[in-house]
């Protein structure tokens, strides 16, 4: 990723007092280079069919095995960007060809599209001069934010495709072993929020960075929810995918093997 780009996306929405005020201008010199490094984006009007139709071509190129070295490759390295790639891969690869209009949500959650909401992912049947730089600002610093929007899957799937094989170290699979262990050693009445602060010790990280984290490993199916009574007091509404999560529900040991299998 280049340096100086990532610089100006990072810098056209944060300061060191957090969020700067919009309206964001998306124009001159350092916007145009950004976007010259395929960072940032001239605003985008694009439709539910046509993001379904280019995911599924993603699909036929990106393979788990790509998505699950590119995460692994983060931990040492602080890529965060690299991470909810395993969210959106797992999130939208089972996502069957549809039109947004072709079968209504039951129970709306996430979206009136039924076969999105079976997934869900947040969808809209249009969108209209779309913002893409505030997605891949929060995709860079953090690790995403809306990781479960059809948009930023697309978005996210797309950028992947651009990048190189990468590498996974001895020190990858041990952040990753260490991660797993943490949660083993999480009481069975404690909730997504201890998980986290467990995880400060594993990882080089910040509690956002760690939170994204543990929204990814909970869309990807990693951080699972069992069928039994929830024993932590409350729900954690800090997160989305891990909300009701406990510490006795582990890990998904079948979901671990389907993604990192090789690499353990």
């Amino acid at each position: 990723m280049d340096k100086k780009a990532q610089k100006i996306l990072l810098n056209t929405f944060w300061a060191s007092g957090g969020w700067k005020d919009g309206p964001y201008v998306f124009a001159g010199e350092n916007f145009n280079y950004a976007k010259s490094k395929g960072l940032m984006f001239d605003p985008i009007t694009i439709n539910h069919d046509e993001i379904v139709k280019r995911l599924h071509e993603l699909h036929q190129t990106i393979t788990k095995e790509r998505v699950a070295a590119a995460f692994l490759h983060s931990l040492s390295t602080k890529k965060v960007y690299l991470r909810s790639v395993l969210s959106s891969w797992a999130l939208t690869s089972g996502l069957t060809s549809h039109t947004y209009g072709q079968r209504s949500s039951v129970r709306t959650n996430t979206s009136s599209c039924g076969d999105c909401n079976f997934h869900r992912l947040v969808s809209e049947r249009d969108y209209i001069n779309q913002d893409l730089n505030v997605l891949n600002f929060e995709r860079v610093k953090w690790g995403g934010v809306r990781l479960n929007d059809l948009l930023y899957c697309w978005l996210d799937l797309e950028l992947f495709s651009k990048e190189e094989a990468f590498e996974c170290t001895a020190e990858d699979v041990a952040i990753l072993s260490g991660m797993l262990e943490a949660i083993q050693n999480c009481a069975d009445n404690k909730s997504a929020r201890m998980l986290e602060k467990r995880w400060k010790g594993v990882i080089p990280s910040s509690k956002q960075e760690r939170d994204m984290m543990m929204e990814v490993w909970g869309y990807a199916g990693l951080l699972a929810q069992r069928d039994t009574p929830r024993k932590h007091r409350g729900v954690g509404h800090d997160f989305n995918s891990v909300a009701e999560w406990q510490g006795d529900d582990g890990y998904s040991k079948k979901t671990l093997e389907f993604y990192f299998g090789a690499f353990l």
